[in-house]
């Protein structure tokens, strides 16, 4: 798995495309931000190659409905299930890009908060079991796994 992460509208989409020379139409892209969902199973989305998640911070607050730590506990077990996809077959990859949201003011309202801190423990928990990870600012990467 690689993860990307930093700042809104800094160019992480348009680098991972460069680095994996993929586009959002040749490709598996599903975004959060575009409304799509997380799939229930991989295996019926792609067989083999690149599938890209991208808007991770969304699918967090959608999943706040239901508490702090079944937002927590969805998101370990999506993890753990693309992780195995991922390990099947050598041509998979799993590339996962969220919008850091967790620098800054804090939110005013107690969900923005939530959102934030759940938000930021999603990121860690990706983080750890990414076997890569970019920060990306501005356009430009920094390898941080």
């Amino acid at each position: 798995m690689h993860f990307i992460t930093g700042g809104a509208f800094n160019g992480k989409s348009k680098w991972v495309c460069k680095q994996y020379g993929i586009t959002k139409s040749n490709g598996i892209w599903i975004s959060a931000y575009r409304g799509s969902a997380i799939p229930n199973s991989l295996e019926r989305t792609h067989e083999n190659g690149v599938i890209v998640f991208e808007g991770i911070e969304y699918w967090v607050k959608d999943w706040l409905e239901y508490g702090e730590k079944d937002a927590l506990q969805r998101w370990q077990n999506i993890l753990q299930d693309w992780q195995l996809w991922e390990k099947s077959h050598p041509l998979r990859k799993v590339i996962l890009i969220g919008t850091d949201i967790t620098k800054g003011i804090v939110p005013i309202s107690a969900e923005e908060r939530t959102w934030r801190d759940v938000t930021g423990r999603v990121f860690q928990a990706t983080a750890k079991t990414s076997s890569q990870m970019d920060l990306i600012w501005y356009g430009i990467s920094q390898k941080i796994k």
